[in-house]
């Protein structure tokens, strides 16, 4: 019989997968069908995602995935940053287990396949699950459970942001951080993680704060022309031609775009 559990660990698996965009909706009733079970059980599951941060619901739309806000994008990066620096550097007062070192390679040896193949899902959920697996095998499954949420959100947030960071760099990365854990390289381990994450949240598209019009100034901003379209605008044959004298109080257009904008609006 299927469970609450097995209905949110389905839909955080998705997440991270990025199959589940930021603002799916996901009703009770479909939900139910799917995995043949009572609404009952599919509201429980989504109550606890959604106190987990993964799920919201509304009066009006119901349940559905939620789409961060920069903010909230910032402050996800900031807690993964504090979690797993303080998970490595913790290793400092003592020494890596052999077990987890093996478990970590075999991670990045199913990362390594999953780049080498087709499904892009598989490949986007183990690049983000080497850090959940990173705090279970150095024995921590409370940060474990904590990076799951977090890994998930900042996933969310790479699809709502466009993130263009190389699945490949991420990969890369991690097997870096691995054999500073295998040399017992605490310290580069850390700096490493602090590049990493500080790479992927570089990646995405966050405009400036300080700019509530940004987005719009970028959208309304005037079309550039190539060279031949100018010359094509203002022929050479039409410059002898002197302009007639204007007895209106308009002012004649500019090239600055505001005539553009004008005639938009």
């Amino acid at each position: 019989m299927t469970t609450a559990t097995d209905i949110s660990n389905r839909i955080m698996e998705a997440v991270m997968a990025q199959k589940l965009a930021p603002g799916s909706r996901l009703g009770e009733q479909q939900l139910a069908m799917l995995f043949d079970c009572s609404r009952t059980i599919v509201r429980e599951a989504l109550t606890r995602l959604s106190t987990r941060g993964i799920v919201t619901v509304s009066a009006r739309r119901g349940w559905y995935v939620v789409e961060p806000s920069q903010d909230e994008a910032r402050e996800a990066f900031e807690a993964r940053r504090v979690i797993e620096l303080g998970l490595l550097h913790q290793l400092k007062a003592r020494a890596v287990d052999p077990g987890a070192l093996r478990q970590l390679k075999n991670h990045l040896a199913r990362e390594k396949a999953a780049l080498a193949g087709s499904d892009v899902g598989m490949r986007t959920y183990l690049l983000g699950d080497f850090h959940v697996c990173l705090a279970e095998c150095l024995g921590n499954a409370l940060l474990a459970d904590t990076l799951r949420d977090y890994t998930a959100r900042t996933t969310l947030i790479a699809m709502l942001y466009q993130s263009s960071h190389d699945a490949a760099q991420s990969c890369a990365d991690h097997v870096r951080i691995v054999e500073a854990l295998e040399a017992g390289d605490i310290d580069r381990a850390e700096t490493l993680m602090a590049e990493h994450i500080g790479t992927v949240q570089a990646a995405l598209r966050l405009q400036a704060q300080t700019d509530p019009l940004a987005g719009l100034r970028d959208a309304l901003a005037p079309v550039a022309k190539t060279p031949a379209q100018a010359v094509k605008k203002r022929p050479a044959a039409r410059k002898a031609i002197a302009p007639l004298p204007s007895t209106s109080s308009t002012p004649p257009p500019s090239d600055d775009g505001s005539a553009y904008l004008g005639a938009l609006l």
